[in-house]
């Protein structure tokens, strides 16, 4: 087997061609022809001196194209998910310390509870067995599905001393800065039909059915 180099005028480097030589007995009238059949096997690199595989058209292998192309991985899946209202309930868990007192008092399952809270706040006339498919549209805390069997484990898991723990924790973050307030006043009403109105003290001194309102601040 012989090599023969060729130099192509256009892109001004050389081919490397491997000649197979073969003879192919070809019945002709009164004579044989013994033929070459030619392979191209890649191109000479002109600095190096390297064969670089190439299909004869400037194009190198695929195999080297693909171990030499660089940039981002193009994505192989997709997925699309709600994230409004668990959003909210994120920053809300985070500014009320939640989320923190949860870790600290449930370290192994915090995010478990944080996302069957969720589906209980949003969901709250759905069962805990359709968990699954809120899960799967939505982005929570703990990112997987529970199935109704695991909530029930994490519901036996959580003792009263560890309730008890949490409550002391988000007790001590209302007492320095939060305080309750309440406050009651009556209304007086000519109302014949109302039945929330009935007579009573009233302050105001009016003869008149009066309805007791009590706010909480």
């Amino acid at each position: 087997m012989s090599h023969l180099n060729s130099t192509t005028k256009q892109r001004k480097f050389k081919h490397l061609t491997e000649i197979e030589r073969y003879q192919i007995e070809i019945l002709l009238k009164e004579k044989q022809q013994s033929r070459a059949k030619r392979t191209l096997i890649g191109r000479v690199d002109s600095e190096t001196g390297e064969i670089v595989p190439t299909d004869g058209r400037g194009r190198k292998n695929k195999e080297v194209s693909e171990t030499a192309k660089r940039g981002p991985v193009p994505s192989v899946q997709t997925s699309r998910f709600f994230y409004g209202a668990t959003y909210l309930l994120d920053v809300i868990g985070e500014k009320l310390g939640i989320t923190e007192d949860l870790k600290q008092c449930f370290p192994s399952i915090y995010r478990q509870t944080l996302s069957i809270v969720y589906y209980l706040i949003l969901e709250d006339k759905n069962p805990l067995y359709c968990f699954e498919k809120w899960s799967s549209l939505h982005k929570h805390p703990y990112g997987k599905n529970i199935t109704s069997q695991r909530s029930s484990e994490i519901f036996a898991s959580i003792t009263e001393e560890a309730k008890n723990k949490f409550f002391r924790l988000q007790g001590k973050r209302r007492m320095e800065k939060e305080f309750w307030a309440y406050d009651i006043t009556f209304i007086s009403s000519y109302s014949e039909h109302l039945r929330q109105v009935q007579y009573g003290r009233n302050k105001e001194g009016d003869s008149l059915p009066q309805l007791l309102g009590i706010g909480v601040w």
